[in-house]
């Protein structure tokens, strides 16, 4: 290894290609330049990071301009004119952008996992009419995004070599056999 090699260790870092606000509320779009989500357009959010921390005061009061979001330097960060303490990294909106779920988003699951309306109510713990309004047009919540993500780890397909538990067990190992 000489001097200038360059050594890369886990997951790529995200940068940001641009960001706009996204209209009502603490929302953005942004589009991202690298990392896992590099080429994809996502609307994100802020609101949790926003009414958590104090140094947002300023945007949450309206004394900056929510609208005045610009691209932090490098596309690590996404930042607000008038206050250079005013910025969230690309880390932390990739996280909430993981976090949120479209309605199309919500639909794929309810079709790759099989579930119906009934199935995905009780899968979820929320009644069958609240599924079927995420699966069309009503805002679906970060709670529930983050349900399915975990959801959709439990009920996918077993990882290779993953060793089978539990009443089915049997039919799996003669199955494999």
């Amino acid at each position: 290894m000489s001097a200038d090699d360059i050594v890369t260790v886990g997951r790529p870092l995200p940068k940001l290609a641009s960001v706009a606000p996204a209209g009502g509320g603490f929302d953005v779009m942004v589009t991202w330049a690298a990392g896992d989500r590099a080429g994809q357009t996502d609307k994100v959010d802020l609101a949790p990071v926003i009414f958590t921390y104090k140094v947002f005061r300023p945007l949450r009061d309206g004394a900056i301009p929510f609208d005045s979001v610009r691209l932090g330097a490098w596309g690590g960060s996404i930042v607000w004119e008038g206050d250079a303490d005013l910025d969230i990294g690309a880390e932390t909106i990739e996280d909430l952008a993981a976090a949120s779920m479209t309605n199309e988003e919500f639909a794929a699951f309810l079709r790759r996992n099989n579930l119906t309306l009934d199935a995905a109510a009780a899968q979820l713990g929320i009644a069958r009419r609240r599924v079927a309004y995420f699966a069309k047009d009503r805002a679906i919540p970060r709670y529930i995004a983050l349900a399915c993500r975990q959801l959709d780890r439990m009920l996918g397909p077993p990882m290779p070599g993953a060793v089978a538990h539990g009443p089915h067990a049997e039919h799996a190992a003669v199955g494999a056999a």
